[in-house]
């Protein structure tokens, strides 16, 4: 099973891998599994090709360990000791715990880099093809051939990271378990982090000051979960508390929020109040006065929810960034009160126009600059109706008079007349039998067919049965090149600036570089195997290759000229 030199640290026994039982072996540089009573191992990883080793959540009813290679393939093992679940559990820790060890030693240092361009590859043999022919011989750098050929290739495998929303209640769901030593333990995921950094720029900033140059993750959203900021409830902070800054930006944000109101002002919030129902008959008492609680606790509970929705809300906007700092805090409103003073704030007049205007009835004629003017005690826009023709509002639409009909029906029967004269004449042709004989019609035909008397020595052969195919798959590839570096050569004219001049003097030497490295091999080799059929297989190619150069020694001539 094994070599001389390979030492066995760890056998399990009482593995299962795909519905078969036996036993998993942990080895110097390998893992290996063998089916019970057999001498051949089945499975077997080498721990290079091992990218990451992931174990069955909590909870699950099989314990499991899989093993994933850098080739995207996995191999997972199942733990089915007799004993229990706890004996199933310790044998997978036990390996897990071994795998840790000894993956960090021969761990790959892949370049993501490079896994995608050897993605790119394998789902494009084509341009794994294009870039043998251009860049292995030093037509194109590799640099260029990437910015250049495979530039749509990555673009299409871009994809912009969908932003996810936050709710309302993400910390409601963050839910504390019991780790048995009157302690509690909280389960965070990379969405609950998110959603948290998001919501409070102020506990960003924390952990950006904070990890890993003063503290690790775990000890941060320890003293997080700590701190007076989560848990609003308490009435003072304590001095050590490092989120009490975090409080007072909120309260200072919340501050602002209050002072400069909502965006829409047609919405006055300030007129809203609880109207309560009575106890009576549909009876109501819009007037009731209910008193604030004298709960400090239960006002900043109030506080910390409204305050919260705020910030939830904010995130669903694009507006700018809620300030991290209680400087930036105090400057935002130092800003918004200005700009209250000074009544730069979005006119009424705007936001009325926006809720009567319809695309589809066209641009509204409504002069933004011009004062509302006040009918029946509300404000109203002086727009006017301009109409281009005044009888078609009164009447509706009437009937086009100016349309052409032919009144005089001589001229229709001028033309038919002479339409049927044409075709009178069309039977005074020449007769076939003044052209040519049939029997020297024929015999040219058996003359010029192949073995005729002019068509000696001729093979009926296509062209597709002359060539070879692996000539043909050469022509093709040779053809597929010179397009690529062709187009990026004529996309450079007319060079307009500086930079497609660079480019145009660049493709220019990579075509020559192609000819002497691709083209002129090729010709060569079929003048000697496919003579004399092989000088004519390369004469588009040369006619494409003699264009660009024409094109290009044309372009330096008239610079030239320019400069002088």
């Amino acid at each position: 099973m094994t070599t001389s030199s390979e030492d066995v640290l760890l056998q399990m026994g009482e593995v299962r891998y795909k519905k078969g039982d036996g036993t998993l072996y942990v080895m110097n540089e390998r893992i290996a599994w063998m089916v019970e009573h057999r001498d051949t191992v089945t499975v077997a990883h080498k721990f290079a090709d091992i990218k990451m080793q992931k174990i069955s959540p909590e909870g699950k009813p099989k314990i499991q360990l899989q093993v994933v290679l850098h080739d995207g393939n996995s191999s997972t093992f199942h733990f089915v000791n007799r004993n229990g679940l706890q004996a199933q559990l310790a044998d997978r820790d036990k390996v897990k715990e071994l795998l840790q060890q000894l993956l960090p030693n021969f761990r790959r240092k892949v370049d993501k880099d490079l896994e995608e361009k050897n993605r790119i590859f394998t789902e494009n043999p084509a341009l794994l093809q294009l870039y043998k022919d251009l860049v292995i011989t030093q037509v194109l750098n590799s640099e260029e051939f990437w910015s250049t050929h495979a530039k749509e290739y990555k673009q299409k495998n871009t994809v912009k990271k969908q932003d996810i929303g936050v709710s309302g209640a993400f910390l409601a769901d963050i839910k504390p378990q019991t780790d048995g030593c009157n302690g509690l333990k909280y389960n965070l995921t990379a969405d609950i982090i998110h959603c948290i950094f998001k919501t409070y720029p102020a506990v960003k900033r924390k952990h950006q000051d904070n990890v890993p140059n003063k503290m690790t993750e775990q000890e941060f959203w320890t003293k997080f979960f700590q701190s007076h900021y989560f848990h609003r409830d308490r009435i003072t902070a304590g001095t050590k508390d490092m989120f009490a800054e975090c409080g007072k930006i909120d309260d200072q944000n919340m501050k602002n929020a209050v002072q400069t109101g909502p965006q829409n002002s047609l919405l006055n919030i300030k007129d809203f109040e609880d109207v309560p129902l009575e106890e009576g008959f549909c009876s109501v008492n819009g007037d009731k006065v209910v008193p604030n609680s004298g709960n400090i606790v239960h006002q900043n509970m109030i506080k910390r929810f409204n305050q919260h929705s705020i910030m939830v809300l904010n995130t669903c906007t694009e507006s700018k960034p809620t300030p991290d700092t209680l400087q930036a805090a105090k400057q935002q409103a130092l800003a918004n009160k200005e700009l209250d003073d000074s009544g730069k704030s979005p006119p009424k007049k705007r936001k009325i126009v926006d809720k009567i205007f319809y695309e589809d009835l066209g641009e509204p004629h409504v002069d933004l600059n011009e004062p509302l003017r006040v009918m029946n005690g509300k404000e109203v826009c002086n727009d006017k109706l301009n109409l281009t023709k005044v009888e078609r509002y009164l009447h509706g639409p009437m009937n086009n008079t100016n349309m052409d009909t032919y009144e005089d029906l001589k001229d229709l029967e001028e033309v038919q007349f002479t339409i049927h004269a044409d075709t009178e004449s069309w039977s005074q042709r020449t007769s076939h039998k003044a052209l040519v004989s049939v029997t020297a019609a024929v015999n040219a035909l058996g003359e010029l067919s192949p073995g005729g008397a002019l068509m000696r020595g001729f093979q009926d052969q296509s062209l597709d049965q002359l060539v070879p195919p692996d000539f043909e798959k050469e022509l093709k590839n040779l053809y597929l090149a010179l397009s690529g570096l062709l187009k990026q050569f004529w996309e450079c004219f007319p060079p307009t600036k500086p930079e497609l001049e660079a480019k145009a003097a660049r493709m220019h030497e990579a075509l020559k570089r192609f000819k002497m490295a691709k083209l002129q091999p090729f010709e060569d080799r079929a003048l000697t195997e496919l003579s004399p059929l092989g000088s004519s297989l390369t004469l588009h190619l040369n006619h494409l290759l003699q264009r660009a150069s024409t094109k290009f020694a044309t372009w330096q001539e008239r610079k030239n000229r320019h400069h002088r």
